[in-house]
């Protein structure tokens, strides 16, 4: 937070009507080689060309006038030599169209990365901060556009109407998971997305205000809640089936008690919240809400997750309140469509790992609280853990009867 923001542009704006968007470079020369061919009369359906209606051929000067030849024209023979002669021409400009894209040097322009939720969040600070090593090692510019809504279901159209072929990458969370664990969306992240690389993965806490003295601790917000049930309200990210949902309804059902949880797509709004005393307590990962906690305005009162962790060792863990759940952790990742060329998936996944490795990138995971664990995964480690988490939430929904 506090850092500089590079001017974005949006898909679909300024950057996709010179070509250098995500709909731009392929689809101009697409539009540049039909359109040549057009202006010679040629009209291209779905699979054949055939010539357009023009000027009659009896109508040129000197040309042949007589039946004989019109009817030569429509003979069997002639209509074959016509229909394969205009299936040659599309062989041959789609040959070309498509040799062009083959020698296409890659990246040769912008790589726009759309983020499913709002600025300020953890997943805008991740492309923030992947955004300059990333432009260093592909020498393109990375463009980064926030596509907030439906829990992080909103970016996916954006995602998948865009070609596959590389240059419109999707930044998604555990998130994309529980959307289709849930039914909530079709697209399986882990086979019908490509998973360029994991580069975050971490721990989740509850947060309450410092100077709110009904919790100056988890046994006093424990004891509250119970006495209280439904009052206590917690911030969270919007989505039901969302992990920060479904890991505040095991910790409840574990030990007895029952909160009323909030849902803010934008992440100002639910940290907002929390500031504001307009909700109890927020659900939330320590990087995301760092500047908070340099600031003193949000306190840990729990960490969910079996050890205490690096840096908040006053913070009692889910072994010391005498829980025996599984933690579920927040991951982040960059996936392409599954039909992206193999080649240009190679040269992604190398890209995100020198990026990540980057002097620069490692010191934003450290002051986030990302060097806790092993927080890369690369292409085939990630669509495992992918799988698993998508097997742990379809179980986990089905204990906790959010689904059939």
């Amino acid at each position: 937070m506090g850092r500089g923001r590079q001017k974005r542009e949006g898909v679909g704006g300024p950057a996709a009507m010179t070509g250098v968007g995500p709909m731009g470079g392929m689809a101009s020369r697409w539009g540049e080689a039909w359109g040549s061919r057009a202006q010679s009369g040629l009209h291209y359906g779905s699979a054949t060309a055939r010539r357009a209606p023009g000027p009659g051929v009896a109508g040129r000067r000197g040309g042949p006038t007589s039946s004989t030849w019109e009817g030569h024209m429509r003979s069997p023979r002639m209509e074959l030599l016509k229909r394969t002669g205009s299936l040659v021409a599309v062989a041959l400009v789609l040959g070309l169209v498509g040799g062009a894209a083959a020698q296409e040097k890659f990246p040769s322009r912008p790589i726009t990365i759309v983020i499913p939720y709002g600025e300020g969040g953890g997943s805008d600070q991740l492309v923030r901060a992947i955004q300059e090593p990333l432009r260093k090692v592909l020498k393109a510019p990375i463009q980064a556009v926030n596509k907030p809504g439906g829990g992080g279901s909103a970016a996916l159209q954006e995602f998948m109407t865009a070609p596959a072929d590389g240059y419109v990458v999707l930044q998604h969370i555990d998130d994309a998971a529980t959307l289709f664990a849930s039914g909530k969306i079709r697209e399986n992240p882990a086979e019908d997305w490509v998973p360029v690389a994991i580069t975050q993965i971490t721990f989740n806490q509850l947060y309450v205000r410092p100077d709110d003295a009904r919790f100056p601790n988890w046994q006093a917000f424990l004891k509250y809640a119970k006495e209280h049930p439904g009052e206590v309200m917690v911030a969270n990210v919007g989505s039901a089936g969302s992990m920060e949902r479904v890991a505040m309804i095991q910790l409840e059902k574990a030990l007895g008690f029952r909160t009323t949880q909030v849902g803010f797509d934008k992440p100002a709004e639910r940290y907002g919240a929390l500031i504001g005393g307009h909700v109890d307590a927020l659900f939330e990962q320590p990087g995301d809400v760092s500047a908070f906690l340099d600031a003193k305005k949000m306190k840990p009162i729990l960490t969910l997750q079996n050890e205490r962790a690096k840096g908040f060792s006053n913070v009692p863990s889910l072994k010391d309140i005498g829980v025996n759940i599984t933690p579920l952790l927040r991951w982040r990742g960059f996936f392409v469509r599954k039909e992206t060329p193999e080649d240009r998936v190679r040269i992604l996944e190398k890209a995100f790992k020198d990026a990540w490795d980057s002097r620069e990138f490692q010191e934003f995971n450290r002051k986030n609280f990302m060097d806790l664990t092993d927080s890369y995964r690369s292409s085939g480690r990630a669509r495992t853990l992918i799988t698993n988490d998508i097997k742990t939430y379809q179980q986990v929904y089905k204990e906790l009867g959010l689904v059939r």
